[in-house]
């Protein structure tokens, strides 16, 4: 940062303090590292973040900015694919706080809303009145409805409800000059009708404008507006005489380099009653693209195509029973139909096939009854931008032409001639999008590090902007511009539609200082890109990072800003965020501080920052993000290997000590337990845990003794020939060793008996404090212990060992050794699930069982989870608290995270304990002790107790629980 721009930004922020003293700004190399990114190809650092709370506080940060000459950029989730979230002066985020929902008038159909609006929670509030808002986005659980305004976003029904232009009211605008207006479907007006310079100056505008279209009415008429997608450029064309000057509509898509939405009304549209899901096979896209047209003449609400390689990485990353419903064929198109009733709309679904059919492109098709499994194939098409940036062969794509868009009859034709492109400048594109629209998203594999690999990524798409527009195309379907096409606007336009693009803006924003280099005088498309700064932080790590082709910093890499994090329902990622909404706090926010940190970047100083010891503080290590983050982000791994290299050679928390180093400790207390847990439940355990940095908020739960381990082991013995071995691990062997007791009764009762190994260690705590030499030397002697010939099934009743043996171990110590070990570890669920006897069933089950899923299990264990194999063994009704309990190991003991720990518990797992009300048939499942520990914590008091799945089904037991 120049002299020159610090002088600015100290007078901006000091500006900002007097006028808007409640706003948030935040200027360190922490924050601007954030925000650098969006979901594009671009970095460009901002100079400080704002959070403001009211359209107030836009105001003053708008009139500071122009009085300092500081540029702005507003900000929704974050997921631009085109570089239009990211600016190099004040970001605006609006999802922290300008967040709510004002009003929903379900006779009117309408909803006024915040800028900062999550879609989803929109359509919840909304859900119980019959109502939604049509246009939703893949990206619908994060994007924000003033992100959906600013590229005029569409999404997956798009061909039944259109672009968010359609569906908007009015805005609530502030301009550059820091004035609050409100633009409808007539015109512009001041937002407060008794303010005079306020009623001059939107007189003025509204002049110029009209002036702007009156002057260039013909080449308004003939290039806008000729196609449904057609978002790129300006839509001036919504301000023609013969659209009533509908002012609302032409800002909308402007992606904040017009004016600065701070909230509109929106209106709503009634959901359908009944719905089919149809899957449809092809040999290729092409195929698919042809019947396009035919199904459009059914009305459907919504038809999805995307291509084999997204379906081979979810299958490959969640398991293959991740993706089911799909006919054979390596391209699909989901079809949904609607109407009144299900019989209906089944018929129909079932004669729209039969026509298909006899057109003879298709290798198959079905329709879909399962919910579960339409839920599943919709996560497939949702998290298909993901999917496609880091493939199951390891490969990265890139977005930068993921947009583009024609009329759908002309699509089959595009896509034909847009593959030959692709093949002349061997270039491979992954292939989705909403093709009912006409609009396909492709992510390619650009080499953008190279010099070489920019000047072909440039020509590529020179001679990509000219095919689509052969084929009567837009450059951007949905995602907008940005600094991804603004540079390509003048193959799509004549000379005299880009100075009115120009002439609209400098009437709004004559200094330029709204997100400038989008749309108007745009910069480069080469110019910022990420991949352009080069990595230079020495990376020499313990982990191995097999699947990433560049190790820790290819891993980090992995994150391409979906955002899929910031969700707050659905999947367990991200506890963290979730609890604090901070941008922060998520993967994406974690993962783009490492990216600064390989790069330095905003991030000076490696492994010793500051900034990324922060920003991981409280990441409670869930795993969760390996399995829900579409690109198969692990901030657990990342953050260990981080801790492990920030304190090499320092002083570490206490906590590392006192709770990494459990194992070895909990095994000398068996020795002594009685007197030990005396001693931790009087004044000095309290000192003891203030000492070792753990909470006292917490009771310290009792250490079995030896010998009542040994009498548990003893019992093991049946006498039966071994199938498995069952890995006695730390927390089973020094707090419930009684469940192992219940997992080899279980197992010999499933036709797996098993042979009991006690004293050996996963490692875990090591991990996840970073101690990794440590780690290492506990795992290779465990690894040398386990890999002596024997290839019988390794069973570990606690998941979150399972779950380091099954990948941690392999990925510290990276040998043969210890890939067979990972390849024979089974959770319980998974052992019952995949080696019980046919025909085996467990002694009578309750009727409905409260469950709680350990982070890791549902991470590591795909496919192979507890809440199927109750329902399979005859539990009618499994109610799972979907998310982390929040005690996830030691972070939750440890002092300065329990607040955290709390906050993450009251979001899924206390509401199911509270709605037992004490009824002393529910049973609660958790087989992670952490999970347990923290359910006892919760509800111990009301007399709740969690079962490990091993007692429930232990064939000894009177009662689940209880042994004989």
């Amino acid at each position: 940062m120049t002299t020159r721009t610090a002088t600015a930004l100290e007078g901006l922020v000091a500006r900002l303090a007097g006028t808007a003293p409640d706003l948030k700004v935040e200027t360190g190399p922490g924050p601007t590292g954030l925000y650098a990114y969006d979901a594009s190809n671009y970095r460009v650092p901002p100079r400080a973040v704002a959070f403001p709370r009211s359209a107030d506080d836009v105001c003053a940060v708008l009139r500071a900015c122009r009085e300092t000459g500081v540029p702005v950029t507003a900000r929704g989730g974050g997921t631009s694919m085109a570089g239009n979230a990211v600016g190099p002066g004040v970001v605006l985020d609006f999802s922290r706080y300008m967040n709510r929902i004002l009003d929903i008038d379900p006779e009117a159909r309408a909803a006024r809303v915040e800028a900062g609006v999550v879609l989803d929670a929109l359509r919840s509030a909304t859900a119980s009145h019959g109502l939604t808002f049509g246009p939703d986005p893949s990206s619908h659980s994060r994007c924000t409805l003033g992100g959906m305004i600013g590229n005029d976003a569409c999404g997956n029904r798009s061909v039944r409800h259109g672009r968010t232009s359609s569906h908007i009211e009015s805005l609530e605008l502030v301009t550059a000059d820091g004035v609050r207006v409100v633009a409808d479907r007539t015109g512009l007006h001041a937002a407060d009708p008794d303010d005079s310079e306020a009623l001059q100056y939107v007189a003025r505008l509204e002049a110029d404008v009209r002036r702007l279209i009156d002057a260039g009415l013909a080449p308004i008429r003939t290039e806008l507006g000729r196609i449904p997608r057609q978002v790129s450029g300006y839509q001036l064309h919504h301000l023609l005489p013969e659209h009533g000057f509908d002012m609302a509509r032409a800002l909308v898509g402007t992606e904040g380099t017009v004016a600065v939405v701070t909230a509109a009304t929106v209106r709503l549209v009634p959901t359908a009653p009944a719905s089919a899901l149809l899957t449809l096979g092809y040999d290729d896209v092409v195929d698919a693209a042809e019947d396009v047209p035919e199904i459009l003449g059914w009305n459907p609400t919504a038809v999805e195509g995307m291509d084999e390689a997204i379906v081979a990485t979810m299958r490959a990353r969640r398991g293959p029973d991740s993706v089911t419903g799909l006919p054979e064929g390596r391209a699909w198109l989901y079809v949904e139909l609607d109407g009144d009733d299900e019989a209906t709309v089944n018929s129909r679904a079932a004669e729209l096939l039969d026509v298909l059919k006899a057109h003879g492109r298709m290798t198959g098709g079905r329709v879909v009854e399962s919910a579960a499994e339409r839920r599943s194939l919709w996560r497939v098409r949702e998290d298909g931008a993901g999917l496609a940036a880091r493939l199951v062969d390891g490969g990265e794509s890139w977005p930068g032409w993921e947009d583009a868009a024609v009329a759908p009859e002309d699509l089959a034709a595009y896509l034909r001639d847009f593959r030959k492109l692709l093949a002349r400048h061997s270039l491979t594109g992954v292939l989705y999008g909403h093709f009912g629209a006409g609009c396909v998203h492709v992510r390619i594999d650009f080499e953008l590090a190279t010099d070489a690999g920019r000047t072909a990524t440039r020509r590529f798409l020179s001679e990509a902007a000219t095919l689509v527009v052969k084929h009567g195309g837009t450059l951007s379907g949905e995602h907008g511009d940005g600094r991804a096409r603004g540079e390509l606007l003048e193959v799509m336009y004549s000379h005299r539609m880009i100075r009115m693009f120009a002439e609209f803006k400098e009437i709004f924003d004559p200094e330029g200082l709204l997100n400038p280099d989008v749309i108007v005088a745009p910069a480069r498309l080469d110019a910022d890109l990420a991949l352009h700064t080069p990595e230079v932080l020495p990376v020499e790590t313990l982990f191995s990072f097999p699947h990433d082709e560049d190790g820790f910093a290819g891993a980090v890499r992995r994150c391409v800003g979906v955002g899929r994090c910031r969700s707050s329902a659905g999947g367990v990622m991200c506890p963290s965020y979730r609890a604090t909404g901070e941008e922060n706090d998520s993967t994406r926010g974690r993962a783009r501080l490492l990216q600064e940190m390989v790069r330095s970047g905003t991030v000076q100083d490696g492994w010793r920052s500051t900034e990324v010891k922060d920003a991981l503080d409280l990441c409670l290590s869930c795993k969760a993000c390996s399995s829900d983050c579409p690109v198969g982000v692990d901030m657990a791994t990342y953050k260990a290997e981080f801790l492990h290299q920030h304190y090499k050679g320092r002083l570490r928390p206490r906590s590392h000590y006192s709770l990494g180093w459990l194992p070895l400790t909990s095994a000398l207390a068996g020795y002594v337990a009685r007197p030990v847990n005396a001693l931790l439940r009087g004044p000095l355990g309290r000192l003891l845990a203030r000492l070792g940095g753990v909470t006292t908020k917490r009771r310290i739960p009792a250490f079995a003794s030896r010998r009542a381990l040994r009498g548990v082991l003893r019992k093991t013995k049946t006498g039966e020939s071994s199938k498995a071995l069952l890995f006695v691990d730390s927390f089973t062997r020094a707090f419930r060793p009684e469940v192992a007791g219940a997992a080899s009764r279980v197992l010999a009762d499933a036709g797996i008996p098993c042979t009991a190994e006690d004293g050996l260690c996963c490692g875990l705590t090591w991990v996840s404090t970073g101690q990794l030499s440590v780690a290492r030397r506990v795992m290779a002697r465990t690894v040398a212990h386990l890999d002596n010939g024997d290839d019988r099934p390794v069973v570990v009743a606690e998941p979150s060992c399972a779950a380091a043996l099954k990948r941690d171990v392999p990925e510290l110590l990276d040998t043969d050794a210890a890939r067979r070990v990972a390849a024979r570890v089974h959770t319980l669920t998974g052992a019952l699930t995949d080696l019980a006897a046919a025909g085996w069933t467990p002694p009578e089950l309750p009727e409905s069982v409260v469950l709680q899923t350990h982070c890791h299990e549902y991470a590591t264990f795909a496919g192979r989870r507890p809440h199927d194999l109750l329902r399979r063994l005859g539990v009618r009704k499994v109610d799972e608290a979907e998310g982390c309990c929040g005690l996830a190991g030691n972070f939750g003991f440890e002092e300065e995270h329990y607040d955290t720990s709390m906050a993450v518990a009251d979001l899924a797992l206390k509401p199911r304990l509270d709605g037992i009300d004490g009824d002393p048939r529910t049973v609660v499942v958790a087989d992670g002790f952490s999970c347990a520990t923290q359910i006892d914590h919760l509800a111990g008091d009301r007399g709740v107790r969690a079962l490990h799945l091993a007692e429930l089904l232990d064939p000894a037991a009177d009662q689940p629980g209880e042994t004989s």
